[in-house]
């Protein structure tokens, strides 16, 4: 499971910089709250590229893919690029179980 989310968070943590760049240019926002908040959310990929297998790592990132889907009302691009990641989350979340149980099968 631990490979195909952090696959998936490092696929994120490029999005959600680039989002950050049409964020400074479409948005009222300052560029210190843009990246700030787009920071904090590329630290949290990475962070949770590490803690992923650990007790709350899948629920941290759910609320990173909410966050990621909510960041829309700023960069509507972000309402379609949020729905791919989540369904990406949640397939390597569901996949990569099933490929962990297989494994220790075998291993059995």
């Amino acid at each position: 499971m631990r490979t195909l989310c952090a696959s998936t968070l490092v696929g994120e943590f490029f999005v959600i910089g680039f989002a950050g760049l049409v964020a400074m240019r479409t948005s009222d926002l300052s560029m210190a709250t843009v990246w700030t908040v787009c920071g904090v959310a590329m630290g949290l990929c990475v962070l949770l590229c590490g803690v992923i297998t650990r007790r709350g790592g899948v629920e941290l990132g759910w609320a990173l893919q909410v966050a990621l889907f909510g960041s829309g009302f700023v960069v509507p691009a972000m309402f379609v690029l949020g729905t791919c990641f989540g369904a990406l989350w949640w397939a390597s979340v569901h996949y990569g179980r099933r490929v962990d149980e297989i494994r220790a099968q075998r291993a059995a």
